[in-house]
């Protein structure tokens, strides 16, 4: 393999957010602490319950020249293989309180669906799941085979969460959402309070202190979350970096702005789970000061980053990676990559940075699919 042609990945665009100020309190205000605490309490007793690898993709910091790149796992959660499996699962808790005559409803690209069917399955309730014209047939049957009535809809994400409020309003149907809006704020907070999480794990399966933490974002509910998990269990901040596709970099954006800026997806991303064009409420309540820097990446190199975790090019074991794990490698390559970049995020050979592998294989077909275009590039 050559090395340089391995590693040639660029970022589409870096920025540095002007209004970085991060305080513990404030983000912790946000989201409550007890919350955080109380998710954690109640997520590590389900029946299965046990934290994810964190891999240290070794071949990686050797290239990079930095002291370590770990990669949290995710596609070892429960059996969902996706951190959503923390999120929606517990909002369904939390808002059923034991009832069983509820029927909970939410509108998805897939994971988050999922981890609300899985939900309301364990507790014995109905759900119903509202999705897109762009979300695979294989995420369908997934969510199907869990019990929940899948309706799909014309247009994209934001239509099919159109549709949710819609429908559920008129049947009273409980909306377990991880994107909040004015007056819907309890269960997308459940939800990052479940991601957090992630956080309490990595903090009790590392002695080194996390230097940068590269983020991906969609909504915003899962950068939201950890974030908040760092404020409650990191010592030291680390600089945190926003990820999103080029075409709906709505995160990145918004922070240029100072307000929340409302973006046209005009060409939808491989990175469905990533593809959206307003950051959720809640989350940029946080994001907003605790942000350093974001990047924008294409998705060519998505295949070719699947294919090297699994193949064994980043680390000593083979990673089964979906296409949403791959944007932190790639945005953090691009920026070494990119002397500018690399100097103002610091990225030197005392550097621990943690990566988020934030799914599996979700999506079999897809994955397979793009694993063997990834293959083509790097043999």
């Amino acid at each position: 393999m050559n090395k340089k042609n391995c590693f040639n990945y660029e970022f589409i665009k870096f920025t540095k957010n002007k209004f970085y100020n991060f305080k513990r309190k404030q983000i912790l205000g946000i989201l409550n602490k007890n919350l955080i605490l109380e998710a954690y309490k109640s997520i590590s007793r389900w029946k299965d319950y046990k934290p994810t690898p964190l891999i240290k993709l070794n071949k990686l910091s050797d290239h990079l020249k930095v002291n370590n790149v770990f990669y949290k796992d995710e596609s070892k959660r429960f059996n969902l293989k996706s951190f959503k499996a923390l999120g929606g699962a517990y909002a369904v808790q939390k808002i059923s309180k034991g009832k069983k005559n509820l029927i909970v409803s939410t509108a998805t690209a897939g994971n988050h669906g999922k981890s609300v069917a899985w939900g309301a399955k364990k507790i014995g309730i109905k759900c119903k799941i509202f999705i897109s014209s762009n979300v695979s047939n294989d995420r369908s049957k997934a969510m199907k085979k869990l019990g929940a009535d899948v309706i799909r809809i014309k247009g994209n994400y934001d239509s099919s969460l159109e549709e949710c409020k819609k429908i559920s309003k008129r049947y009273g149907w409980k909306i377990i959402q991880d994107v909040a809006w004015k007056n819907y704020e309890l269960v997308p907070k459940l939800t990052m309070a479940g991601y957090s999480l992630i956080i309490k794990e990595i903090s009790s399966q590392t002695n080194h202190y996390i230097t940068h933490v590269f983020l991906q974002a969609g909504v915003g509910g899962m950068a939201a979350g950890l974030v908040a998990g760092i404020a409650k269990y990191f010592k030291r901040i680390p600089k945190i970096i926003i990820v999103e596709p080029e075409n709906a970099n709505c995160v990145m954006q918004s922070l240029n702005k100072g307000f929340i800026k409302k973006i046209r997806v005009r060409r939808e991303s491989i990175l469905q789970g990533m593809s959206c064009g307003e950051v959720s409420l809640v989350p940029w309540k946080i994001l907003k000061n605790s942000v350093n820097n974001c990047v924008s990446i294409s998705d060519r190199y998505v295949p070719k980053t699947i294919a090297m975790l699994a193949k064994k090019k980043l680390s000593k074991k083979k990673i089964i990676g979906g296409e949403c794990s791959t944007p932190g490698i790639i945005s953090l390559i691009g920026c070494y990559n990119n002397d500018s970049a690399k100097k103002e995020l610091g990225i030197n050979r005392n550097s621990n940075i943690l990566l988020i592998g934030c799914e599996g294989d979700t999506d079999p077909y897809i994955y397979k699919k793009l694993l063997k275009i990834g293959e083509k590039k790097i043999f």
